[in-house]
């Protein structure tokens, strides 16, 4: 079974955490949402406590398959201050496993230094990163994913799955979740 890190930094973006988590638990993935500052409740940037299932620290790189990283702009600058979460992305991309991020985090994926070429990012957090950001729900590039906010997190949770468990996954997950209206 695939392994993805989604952690819990104080101040992540509610919509965007909740959309990953749900998508990549439909496909069967395990998901280990760890909390930065431990197992315990972390507050949104919407006020909205989820509980951490674990601390980070517990967390061991080595079985994982990816890291999937909520925005709001507080939970990225968290994200982008723990040494831990830095250590996690570098390895896994230099593995050529899945790094991706949402909203404000692709700014932790560009302090990683995995950024290159194209992204995309919630309109106004590309400052500073030296690539190209599209106006694109998801930007795919080899093993970084990217995505633009609350609205695209499904679409990102469909694209991780894709990349960890394949197309026909995706394609029940994606119609069994009424995308298709959504997109109408």
């Amino acid at each position: 079974m695939k392994s993805v890190l989604v952690p819990l930094a104080q101040g992540f973006e509610e919509a965007e955490f909740i959309g990953i988590v749900d998508v990549l638990r439909r496909a069967n993935i395990n998901v280990i949402v760890a909390g930065l500052n431990g197992a315990v409740n972390v507050k949104g940037a919407n006020g909205v406590e989820i509980k951490a299932e674990v601390s980070l620290q517990e967390v061991d790189s080595k079985d994982l398959d990816a890291i999937a990283l909520a925005g709001g702009f507080e939970g990225m600058q968290n994200l982008a201050n723990n040494e831990k979460i830095m250590q996690i992305i570098k390895e896994l991309h230099a593995n050529k496993k899945i790094v991706a991020a949402i909203c404000a985090s692709p700014i932790v994926l560009n302090k990683a230094g995995v950024i290159k070429d194209e992204f995309t990012c919630y309109p106004g957090c590309e400052d500073g990163i030296q690539a190209i950001r599209l106006n694109k729900a998801v930007v795919i590039k080899e093993n970084v994913i990217t995505s633009a906010g609350p609205a695209t997190a499904i679409l990102f949770g469909l694209e991780i799955a894709r990349a960890l468990v394949g197309d026909e996954t995706y394609k029940a997950i994606y119609e069994g979740m009424q995308v298709p209206l959504a997109m109408a």
